[in-house]
């Protein structure tokens, strides 16, 4: 009895892989195996990358944030400890769009806290 490859999964396996890699440089966009391997690091860099942008986003709100209360004569951690002393629940996207695009509303709030 001759041997069975099923060449359809086969082939399906192999393309989607390609097409995973479509736009890679050189081999890696065209060679199975290299692409293979570049797929798969690309996917795990997706991965650690998910974790990592809410950190970076957290860093840049925390930053926004203290720059707008040193403006308005405070600091970062003396406001979030004043909002939380007067259970003032604003996150801190919130608060740091509302410091970029609408200054008196952040002095207002500020100024809520430390009253």
């Amino acid at each position: 009895m001759p041997r069975s490859s099923n060449l359809v999964a086969s082939r399906r396996r192999r393309k989607k892989i390609l097409n995973q890699a479509r736009g890679y440089w050189g081999k890696r966009k065209n060679v199975y195996t290299i692409a293979k391997n570049a797929v798969e690091k690309g996917l795990q860099f997706q991965y650690r990358d998910r974790k990592n942008r809410k950190r970076v986003f957290r860093r840049l709100w925390i930053v926004r944030i203290n720059a707008a209360a040193r403006i308005n004569g405070t600091t970062y951690s003396r406001l979030i400890d004043a909002m939380s002393k007067k259970n003032m629940e604003i996150n801190r996207k919130v608060l740091a769009e509302l410091a970029v695009h609408d200054p008196e509303t952040f002095a207002a709030i500020v100024k809520e806290a430390h009253a």
